[in-house]
């Protein structure tokens, strides 16, 4: 089934997919434009965690038992940064570290992150065309209780989570412009794939960069998302957290209506099935199976089922 599919993805769920998708499509055939908004500078290097986790996964360098960094890694220098009283509270590892030097000097240059990305992908071997969703900083800060506005990674790896979460804000979005390639292929896709990220924090910044989601609404094609929340539990990360905080249940049906009307259809889990009829109420089109990716084999499978999916979607 040949077709030009943009997948949407942040963190590690989203990963996983867009790797799967990498499996079964073509490089022709496949975008993946990736979350930035999780992007800091720390220890003077210009970090993008969410593109670099795509990055090492479609490469096969990711680290499996964790699903973020790099396999193999050793931790020298962040012991030595440790002894001589620097943070530690963000763990970068000897092999990482090198990809964010090499990054940042490239910046400094004048290189553009989606320049520097696509060599990166190259050296990697990684075929399939990958994007960031904009080449302007788009810095999520996240609204708590009782500590105020954090960065996003304060947030979510210093703080791990913990703050009690009243809402989001993506600094300097309304200025910043979607990378290059992206509107292309949005305007030219035959299926656009949300992948099972985090909605708020790794696909929200995404929509927010304007024009794209105008793109998406342009673009007759059906837009399909997976839902990272499965029995009311996300797989990896906060999300499910954030939805009750937020005043919201966590659910499959949730994730459905958060993207609402920019949906045609919805991918979510067997333990969710009884969201079914409510999901469809909505005037989306489910599909129900087995969305937990444990194995190389199951991003395959459901890669699979999806661009099935769409395709029914876009002759329906």
């Amino acid at each position: 089934m040949a077709m030009n599919v943009v997948a949407l993805a942040g963190g590690v769920g989203g990963a996983k997919l867009a790797h799967g998708l990498a499996l079964v499509l073509t490089p022709e055939e496949l975008t993946i434009v990736v979350n930035t908004g999780d992007d800091f500078q720390h220890l003077g290097l210009y970090i993008s965690p969410d593109l670099d986790t795509v990055c090492y996964t479609l490469a096969g360098l990711a680290n499996t038992s964790t699903g973020w960094g790099r396999a193999g890694e050793t931790w020298q220098a962040l012991e030595t940064l440790g002894e001589l009283g620097g943070p530690t509270w963000f763990r970068l590892g000897d092999r990482d570290l090198g990809l964010h030097l090499e990054r940042t000097r490239r910046l400094k240059q004048g290189q553009r992150l989606s320049q520097i990305t696509r060599h990166f992908c190259k050296v990697w071997g990684v075929q399939c065309q990958v994007l960031p969703m904009s080449d302007d900083s788009v810095p999520t800060w996240v609204y708590t209780v009782n500590e105020g506005e954090l960065t996003f990674q304060e947030y979510f790896v210093h703080r791990q989570c913990h703050p009690h979460v009243t809402g989001f804000r993506f600094e300097g979005v309304e200025r910043s412009h979607p990378a290059p390639g992206v509107l292309a292929a949005l305007q030219r896709a035959d299926l656009v794939v949300i992948c099972p990220s985090n909605p708020w924090v790794s696909i929200g910044p995404i929509l927010a960069v304007p024009g794209i989601r105008q793109a998406l609404g342009g673009n007759p094609a059906p837009v399909v998302a997976v839902s990272p929340i499965i029995g009311g539990q996300a797989v990896k990360g906060p999300a499910a957290k954030m939805y009750a905080e937020l005043g919201i249940q966590p659910s499959a049906f949730s994730v459905a209506n958060h993207y609402g009307s920019l949906l045609t259809g919805f991918v979510f889990d067997v333990l969710d099935a009884v969201q079914e009829n409510p999901i469809t109420e909505l005037g989306i089109r489910p599909l129900i199976t087995d969305t937990l990716m444990k194995s190389t084999q199951d991003r395959r499978r459901l890669a699979r089922e999806v661009l099935i999916f769409g395709d029914e979607l876009r002759g329906a």
